[in-house]
């Protein structure tokens, strides 16, 4: 009796063709998914090697056998097993079944007569192969179980006898079977997942992660800290192997958009931009930490919105700058890429000044540390938007300045105003947008333009009868109060715009029925419509305005709770906001989507000491972390507030 690799022989229950007739191979059955046209074999089938299962979606239907013959019984031996490994490479079959054999049989007297057949060795591969179904009885070849091999067992038909068997080899390992592959476990979610079956991807002690060297310059920030963060390797222009992960810049697509294949043991991101790119190892790194590997399959992903981040007041509360960039890195996981900075109030001005030094309040921000938060924020892919605000909030630069200070027709004072009818406040002003301007490289810039005291009065003209007559002189008669804040809007845009930076402003400062308009290049911040004069998101969108959504009643964190504001909720957001949702809890028209580029949570800090800086940090992770999902797909997500929950605990 022969002994194989594959196990003892075994004669039957072999599909046989009659004596000396032709043997079909069609037993497997048409339409599933490894048939193969009929073959008649015009020799006599003398050797068979099976069973491979064939696996449907994780279920055993059945099993191929293999049939060669007209060699040595060695000759035949060797050519089945050649033909189950063809099969294995080619992925016609799931793996070889340890417990199903390779059997040796055939009718007698072929054996003593070979002479009559010439050698035929017909190995069962795509196109040509001769397959034949096994029925064999105890196959459990959908486990992943491996059986001990039975006893030798005579062969049944004709009495030739086999050759002495070879030294036996060990069996080879089991090739294991793979479940559909599901998507990552991502904050955000990712838009797109094509399932495959495989091992999938894990972080191992010598992978590598590869930039080609066309994409060094640009993409060796992102391989370094991926490399890092996984306890991978870094290379460069390297010929990629199992393991390993590859970046590119490569394609098209939409801006920040990537694909992430897994397959054959590597990962390949790639996407039109570096920033597509970057969130692609995000998802990676994210769906190593929520279950230790990245699923097989195709992820290809981009945001809704192409605005998302976070608004920090810096001006009340001082934040120091490890804290602002550890946000910085909890944003980038999350696909965030804007982080305002609210840098002037009436409370502080925040930031180093060489201009105007008599203004900067203690602690502050110095540029060598803005630039060294700006430096990690660009390797992040995020953008620092900073806020200069103004004709209002100035009460730390009034401080420095008195006689700038706006005054009613009595003589009063109001705070954090300045009086935009003189000249020396714009100086003032405009010497500071030059002096940041080239201090924060970003592509936007926040003017401010909110709450400014003398438009919240019954009759501003006849309260400040100065800012009336300024008005009149630059636009004429009719002009208003409001047309001169306009007017100082657009001055004030018209020092940053030499910059290319994109231009923002609060929807307070958007005035309607003036004789003059805000640029139509300045885009709406929009956060209320409970402030006199303030005005229905519609309006501005009717006008064909872009807004950026930070609706208060889901997105402002204000420090101690004041003015019947309550700390916003991530369950809150997750559940009932989306970016159509400007104002109060009622959505605009879908039709206006694409007019809303995105949206911001903000941290104000009215109460300073309300919280401190870990406790800021605790009380928006979840809100933040709704809110990326959010900004990225606004769809309502697959999973509930609870395991979104758990997710984020885990990432």
């Amino acid at each position: 009796m022969r002994r194989s690799s594959y196990g003892p022989l075994r004669t039957g229950p072999f599909v046989r063709a009659p004596s000396y007739g032709p043997l079909r191979t069609d037993a497997v059955r048409p339409g599933g998914p490894f048939h193969t046209p009929p073959t008649v074999l015009d020799r006599p089938l003398l050797f068979i090697a099976g069973g491979l299962p064939v696996h449907r979606d994780g279920r055993l239907i059945g099993a191929v056998g293999v049939g060669v013959g007209g060699g040595s019984p060695e000759q035949d031996h060797a050519s089945a097993t050649a033909a189950i490994d063809a099969l294995v490479r080619e992925r016609r079959v799931a793996r070889p079944c340890p417990p199903c054999h390779v059997g040796y049989g055939g009718h007698g007297h072929m054996m003593r007569k070979p002479k009559r057949h010439r050698r035929v060795h017909t190995i069962a591969t795509a196109g040509v192969a001769a397959l034949v179904t096994l029925a064999l009885p105890g196959c459990t070849a959908a486990s992943d179980e491996v059986r001990t091999p039975g006893p030798a067992t005579p062969a049944r038909s004709g009495p030739a006898t086999a050759p002495p068997a070879a030294a036996p080899t060990p069996p080879a390992p089991p090739s294991p079977t793979y479940a559909l592959s599901t998507a990552p476990r991502t904050i955000p979610a990712v838009r797109e997942h094509q399932p495959a079956r495989g091992p999938g991807w894990k972080p191992a002690p010598q992978a590598r992660v590869l930039v080609a060297q066309d994409d060094t310059a640009a993409l060796s920030d992102e391989a370094r800290l991926l490399a890092g963060e996984l306890g991978l390797q870094y290379g460069e222009a390297a010929a990629p192997r199992a393991g390993d992960v590859e970046l590119s810049v490569e394609g098209t697509g939409k801006p920040e958009s990537y694909t992430l294949t897994v397959k054959d043991g590597r990962v390949r991101i790639n996407g039109p931009d570096e920033a597509g790119v970057f969130y692609g190892t995000r998802t990676l790194k994210q769906a190593v930490r929520a279950s230790g590997s990245a699923p097989e399959g195709t992820v290809r992903d981009a945001p809704a919105k192409p605005q998302r981040g976070l608004n920090l007041d810096i001006a009340r509360k001082h934040f120091t700058p490890d804290w602002i960039k550890n946000r910085l890195r909890e944003m980038a996981d999350l696909k965030l890429n804007q982080l305002g900075l609210h840098l002037s109030d009436d409370q502080a001005f925040r930031i180093q000044s060489d201009s105007h030094p008599e203004i900067v309040s203690t602690p502050h921000l110095t540029k060598a540390q803005v630039r060294d938060i700006t430096a990690l924020a660009s390797r992040l892919h995020i953008t620092v938007v900073p806020e200069i605000d103004s004709p209002g909030h100035l009460g730390a630069v009034l401080r420095a300045h008195p006689d700038l200070q706006l005054r009613d027709v009595n003589g009063r004072a109001v705070k954090g105003a300045v009086d935009i009818s003189n000249p020396a406040s714009a100086e003032l002003i405009d010497d500071l947008l030059r002096e940041y301007r080239p201090l924060f490289p970003g592509g936007a810039w926040h003017l401010g333009a909110d709450e400014y005291q003398a438009l919240v009065v019954r009759d501003p003209q006849a309260s400040f009868p100065q800012l009336a007559r300024a008005a009149q002189e630059r636009y004429g008669p009719s002009a208003r109060v409001q047309d001169l804040a306009t007017g100082w809007l657009n001055d004030r845009a018209d020092v940053v715009r030499p910059s290319g930076k994109a231009l923002k402003a609060w929807n307070d400062g958007f005035f309607a029925g003036g004789v003059t308009s805000a640029a139509e290049d300045i885009q709406v911040e929009y956060w209320t419509g409970k402030e006199i004069g303030a005005r229905p998101p519609l309006e501005y969108l009717r006008e064909g305005r872009k807004l950026v959504n930070l609706n208060d009643e889901y997105l402002y964190y204000v420090l101690g709770e004041p003015n019947q504001f309550t700390y916003p909720t991530g369950r809150r957001i997750y559940e009932q906001w989306t970016p159509l949702v400007l104002r109060g809890t009622t959505p605009v028209p879908a039709s206006y989507d694409g007019q809303i580029l995105g949206g911001r949570l903000a941290v104000w800090a009215d109460l300073s000491g309300a919280q401190t800086q870990d406790q800021v940090a605790a009380g928006i992770r979840m809100p933040l972390a709704a809110l990326s999902q959010k900004v990225w797909d606004a769809r309502t997500p697959q999973l509930s507030w609870a395991d979104f929950q758990a997710l984020a605990g885990r990432l």
